[in-house]
């Protein structure tokens, strides 16, 4: 099916070149993004539609998860629990429903934690390292799947999008050819656009009109020269599509904007000097039971948030020779609001995200793992009139019981705002099974009144 789809949408790609300026390039003579430019390419792609989540009962069926309970005021549930190591966890939260996706499948569940409908990800043209997010302005799910392994050697980035806020409804998917890609990027959006970057290759970041993609409609995609960043889930209604990225020295705030033809141009590029004193990539972090030691994360924050007019994110930076996690509120103009962070004299903190709501209360979720202990789910939070950069009390959201055989691991985590009331948080992360396997765990933090 998934060779059928690609050989039915790709000769219907319009492919535009336009005149290059003379691009900026950095030391290593790589193309650094400038104010004022525009696409160096553009495409017209045709969506692969399923007219629902399950085609209409013809899908395959994964079921997985659910378990609901409550324990200390905390709603948790099962997610995927037949994943590998790189389980790569995801979740996004609308007005009914959490959509979950791993490297194996996709998920919905109703806000209770009980099981509704799954597939496995060959159902939306295939794919591994899913991103999702829910869009609570547009009313829409969306995520990404990577194919990098198609026989067309297209290495089609599927961008599917729902046609509503029910996510068992219709959705549309859009196979961007990225055949320079050398791994799985990230997603994000806005009022207006649904962005998304990806290391390899000259052209690392595209854009497509989220309106087009939420009504099934040919969608153009704008590529663009270089790496904008990581693309920014904005939870402001902004039309401006964000994107961030981090280096030893400096914050790079970057915006996509509407040009007067309608094409979208960069808007505004920020360089800004952090002052941080912990910034480098965190080490392998150790394990109960073995000496294989473990992937801890990334420097590079793994979902980035606008809200009130501020970035949120959290990361993992290497302090005092172990994985720790890092968090920070940025306003747009590169400067640090508020900072703080999660370290242990023995154990590592690995694998983190942060969500925020619309009154600045944070939730930031990880794993926790050391030498006597097993990597297990972890979680920590504040309301936005505690102390500027302190967390309250860790909080365990399971405890791992093996040991993994390898050094990747999970890849990520996530953690966001909940779609319907805009104040609950809600993280998935991962624990190590008896067998070393990743299983996870979703958990909802209550903030309402």
């Amino acid at each position: 099916m998934l060779l059928k789809a690609l050989q039915l949408t790709m000769p219907l790609v319009l492919v535009v070149t336009t005149a290059l300026p003379n691009w900026a390039q950095d030391r290593r003579g790589r193309t650094q993004p400038q104010v004022g430019d525009r696409p160096v390419r553009t495409e017209l792609i045709e969506p692969i539609r399923n007219e629902s989540f399950t085609k209409n009962g013809r899908a395959r069926v994964r079921k997985q998860g659910g378990n609901p309970r409550m324990e200390d005021g905390i709603l948790m549930f099962d997610g995927s629990l037949d994943g590998n190591r790189q389980v790569d966890p995801q979740i996004a939260v609308g007005k009914e429903f959490i959509l979950h996706g791993t490297n194996s499948g996709l998920i919905i569940y109703d806000k209770q934690g009980n099981y509704v409908q799954g597939v496995p990800q060959s159902e939306f043209n295939d794919g591994i390292d899913p991103k999702l997010f829910y869009d609570r302005h547009n009313d829409i799910f969306g995520f990404n799947l990577w194919y990098y392994y198609d026989q067309p050697k297209q290495k089609p980035v599927n961008v599917s999008v729902s046609e509503t806020g029910d996510p068992r409804g219709a959705w549309n998917t859009y196979p961007v050819p990225a055949p320079n890609a050398v791994d799985g990027g990230g997603i994000g959006f806005s009022h207006q656009w649904i962005g998304y970057s990806y290391p390899g290759g000259a052209e690392q970041s595209f854009v497509m009109k989220l309106a087009d993609a939420k009504a099934g409609r040919p969608a153009t995609v704008y590529h663009f020269a270089g790496n904008l960043g990581e693309p920014v889930h904005s939870q402001d209604p902004s039309d401006d599509l964000y994107f961030f990225a981090i280096n030893r020295q400096a914050f790079v705030i970057s915006t996509i904007t509407e040009g007067d033809d309608g094409v979208p141009i960069i808007g505004s590029i920020v360089r800004r000097p952090h002052g941080l004193d912990a910034v480098e990539f965190p080490p392998q972090s150790p394990q109960k039971g073995t000496e294989q030691k473990t992937a801890s994360g990334d420097r590079n924050p793994k979902r980035v948030v606008l809200q009130n007019d501020c970035l949120w994110f959290s990361h993992a930076v290497n302090v005092n020779g172990r994985s720790a996690v890092q968090w920070h509120q940025v306003a747009l103009d590169g400067t640090i609001i508020q900072s703080g962070r999660l370290a242990h004299d023995i154990n590592s903190y690995i694998q983190t995200t942060l969500g925020v709501n619309s009154r600045g209360d944070v939730l930031v979720g990880f794993q926790e793992t050391g030498p006597d202990l097993y990597i297990s789910p972890r979680c920590a939070w504040r309301f936005a009139d505690d102390e500027p950069g302190k967390l309250r009390e860790i909080v365990s959201l399971g405890e791992g019981t093996g040991a993994t055989d390898g050094v990747a691991w999970g890849d990520y985590s996530c953690t966001v705002v909940d779609g319907g009331n805009g104040l609950d948080l809600w993280t998935i992360q991962s624990r190590a099974n008896d067998r070393g396997r990743g299983e996870t765990v979703i958990a909802k933090i209550p903030f309402h009144d």
